[in-house]
This record gives C-alpha cells, sequence and structure tokens, in this order.
C-alpha cells in the first residue's frame, strides 16, 4: 500500500483488473486449464478472485477438500502470472463471527501454504450483512493477526458493512470506516456493486471513499443486485471510469456458465470445455467485460 493505493513493489499505484469464480461447489468444472490460460492470455486479467463459499455445501461440509481446491486454483492462477484473491465467501448468515473458528482455520492453512508468494490477498469476509461496522471490525481485528503471524506482509480485505456497501441501504456511508478504522495495516476494504440495481448514491460513496480510505471492488455486476436481468452497461461504464480515475482494482462476478445474466460463459460452455478464448461462448456481458479487460483505456464514458 501506498497512501490509499495499491501499489507494486516499486512503489507505484496500480490497478488490477479480473474475474471472480462462481462457488467453487458448484463450478469448479468451469476452471480448467484451458480456462485459465484464456482469461490470463485472452482477455488479459491480472487478478482473479477464487470463492470459496463457508455454507451453501461449502468448506463447512468439506474443510479439506475446499482448502485443497483453494490451493489447487492459487497455485495456477499464480504460474500464469496472476495475483489471487482469496476469498472467504461467508453470506449467509451474514455475521462474520459465525464462522470465525472455521476462518482462523481455512486461513491458517492457505497461509501457511503460500506465504512465500507476493501475489496473494486474502478477502475476510466477503459481504457482512445484518451487522454492525463495530461487529465487522472486531472480526477483523481477530483474523488478520491469524494471518500477519504467517505472512507479515500479504494485504488483506475488509468487507465492509450491508453486503460490502458501507452500509448504504441502511443508511450509512463511508464515515464509519474513515472515523473508526480497523486498526492494522497493510488493508484494504471492500465495496461491491451492480449496476442495474445500484445507482449515483453507490457511486458517489465510492468517489469519496476511494479519497479517504483504501478501496478495492472484489464483486461486482453490468446487472441486477442478484446478477440477473438486464445489463446496464452505461452505468457500468460509469463506474469503470471513476475506477480507473482513482485507481481502483476491480473483480467482475462471475466467472462461469450459471443460467444467470451475470455469469460471462453460455449455459453449457463448461460442460464442453469451451471454447474459451474469443467471443462465441460467450454471453453479452461476458464479451463487455473481456473487451474492458483487454483494452481498459478505448472506452469512453457509455
Amino acid at each position: 500500500m501506498c497512501g490509499t493505493k495499491l501499489c507494486n513493489e516499486h512503489g507505484n499505484p496500480v490497478q488490477l483488473r479480473g474475474m471472480s469464480t462462481h462457488g467453487t461447489q458448484w463450478y469448479a468444472r468451469c476452471l480448467t486449464g484451458g480456462s485459465l490460460d484464456a482469461l490470463a492470455d485472452d482477455w488479459n486479467a491480472d487478478v482473479l478472485r477464487v470463492s470459496t463459499y463457508v455454507q451453501e455445501g461449502g468448506y463447512e461440509s468439506d474443510p479439506a477438500h475446499f482448502t485443497a481446491l483453494a490451493d489447487s486454483l492459487i497455485e495456477q492462477a499464480s504460474a500464469r502470472g496472476m495475483y489471487v484473491i482469496v476469498d472467504w465467501h461467508m453470506l449467509d448468515p451474514g455475521d462474520p463471527m459465525a464462522n470465525l473458528d472455521n476462518a482462523r482455520r481455512f486461513f491458517t492453512d492457505i497461509a501457511r501454504r503460500h506465504k512465500d508468494r507476493d501475489n496473494i490477498l486474502y478477502e475476510i469476509a466477503n459481504e457482512p450483512s445484518g451487522v454492525s461496522w463495530p461487529r465487522i471490525k472486531s472480526y477483523a481485528e481477530q483474523i488478520i493477526p491469524v494471518i500477519r503471524d504467517i505472512d507479515a506482509d500479504a494485504p488483506v480485505l475488509v468487507g465492509t458493512r450491508a453486503w460490502s456497501s458501507f452500509g448504504i441501504p441502511e443508511g450509512a456511508d463511508e464515515s464509519e470506516v474513515v472515523n473508526n478504522p480497523v486498526d492494522a495495516s497493510n488493508i484494504m476494504y471492500t465495496f461491491h456493486f451492480y449496476a442495474a440495481s445500484h445507482r449515483d448514491d453507490y457511486l458517489a460513496v465510492l468517489a469519496r471513499a476511494a479519497d479517504r480510505i483504501p478501496v478495492f471492488v472484489t464483486e461486482f455486476g453490468t446487472q441486477n443486485y442478484a446478477g440477473e436481468g438486464a445489463d446496464d452497461f452505461a452505468m457500468s461504464q460509469r463506474y469503470l471510469d471513476l475506477m480507473a480515475d482513482r485507481r481502483i482494482s476491480w473483480v467482475n462476478w462471475n466467472f462461469s456458465d450459471d443460467h444467470r445474466s451475470g455469469a460471462v460463459f453460455r449455459t453449457g460452455t463448461c460442460a464442453a470445455d469451451g471454447p474459451w478464448t474469443g467471443t462465441s461462448s460467450l454471453k453479452p456481458a461476458g464479451v463487455w467485460i473481456r473487451d474492458r479487460i483487454r483494452t481498459p483505456d478505448s472506452f469512453p464514458t457509455g
């Protein structure tokens, strides 16, 4: 970190752009050597978010399996020159404290395996909901030392209130984090948006927050908040323009062939093992986001 920016080893601000997996309990078949080659070399993505769900048939159902799966994806993405966000995808229940012991175990295991890498970012709570910022902060201040005791330097990404929105749906904004930050260094705060649902109020909070604290958009979509429905590419471009201007790194949801419009591949692509390169297998959102990862400076505000 340098100030509010994510910086490289030379101290220069960088903007990472890439994709998030869907839940690996459902869509591991979309994460093959071929698809990851395409993401790195055809899409030119420089970051993969590996989403390990905790509930919904995820980590808590088989910790060893899902740790090994995350480990394998970290290895494969790293071998292709990408950064990796290790996403602890707690969603329901929305209180991160409900999974505190599991989180300690998972991050201990992952950090021990990857402590010598310089391309890992740890996202410790995907979308807290129904809980206050002080409670999320307390969780972070218990989990961050678990990671730091093993991997002292890796950035840690902290989820914010109300589905990582700085509490906007609950009448809050970035000031609660600015005025009561997590007591740790080399951390960033996450912000999620879905352009068809989250309009100018979200955009304004993201702009203000990025001037005060380090922000990483670890999830966004061009559709509604469920990753469904029509794409709003014009609003999405306004967000991308802001993030380019402020050097805010971002990851799009999601790199799978789920039936929803927010999954980039057409249904059936993963079972057929591609094709992964080009645009023939992509939904409209996939075509749009691939273009913006490949050539981010070629698109004026839409």
